[in-house]
């Protein structure tokens, strides 16, 4: 009889830790996916987002062409600049150095070229918001997932169930109880789950940029106004 209530407290036990530490690995494997998303996201804004900024701002140069160019295409906040990077003559040249250069004229060039980072960019940002939307709804069903996870497992409860299970004699008593109650909230302290970081705080959430055909007569006279002031410019004597 007893090697009987041995082997049924065993099959408790069993499926209790089986279904914890199921959807606790569930919830782990989720939490891991998102950050390296969050990463992925991070590097993409740097690499994809940030060159294509860099390449526009070695092109208009000047302080005031970039601000109305953030104006018109309602970015949000200023990115990635340095004035000393945008003049380098050195940083200019490695900027450019992978890049598609057509057109017969110096003029012709630097329109291309502005444009065609501009389309680069436009492209860009949607992926980025894409995966930032994904992300934004992602952190929520972590939420979710680890508040369902404590309504169905009260690890405090648990243990000590397991511990009534074992019949443990050193559990009766006032005093032992406290000191189980101590030691199963520090584990419990310890264990818990929690939800990460929202990418709202770890990003930068960008606004949606207008297509090229939409702001194209504005786009025209930053770049008429940036060839003015760099007469001398030639994207194919870098």
């Amino acid at each position: 009889m007893e090697d009987f209530a041995k082997s049924i407290a065993f099959e408790v036990k069993k499926e209790i830790a089986e279904r914890y530490f199921g959807f606790r690995k569930v919830i782990e494997d989720d939490l891991n996916e998102y950050q390296k998303e969050v990463i992925a996201s991070a590097l993409k804004l740097e690499t994809k987002i940030g060159f294509d900024l860099l390449r526009i701002y070695a092109l208009l140069q000047k302080n005031h062409l970039i601000q109305r160019f953030y104006k018109f295409t309602r970015l949000g906040e200023v990115l990635f600049f340095d004035s000393y990077v945008a003049s380098s003559p050195s940083i200019r040249k490695r900027l450019f150095a992978d890049q598609h250069i057509r057109g017969f004229l110096r003029k012709s060039r630097f329109k291309n070229m502005f444009f065609d980072q501009y389309n680069t960019l436009h492209h860009h940002v949607n992926d980025y918001r894409a995966g930032i939307a994904a992300l934004i709804e992602e952190h929520e069903v972590i939420e979710e997932e680890i508040k369902i996870f404590y309504q169905k497992n009260d690890i405090s409860g648990i243990m000590l169930f397991l511990r009534d299970l074992d019949g443990d004699a050193t559990t009766s008593g006032t005093m032992s109880g406290g000191i189980i109650n101590n030691s199963t909230i520090s584990m419990e302290s310890k264990m818990r789950l929690h939800a990460p970081e929202s990418v709202k705080k770890l990003m930068p959430v960008l606004h949606a940029i207008p297509k090229y055909s939409d702001i194209k007569k504005k786009l025209k006279l930053l770049v008429k106004e940036a060839l003015a002031l760099q007469p001398e410019f030639d994207l194919k004597k870098l």
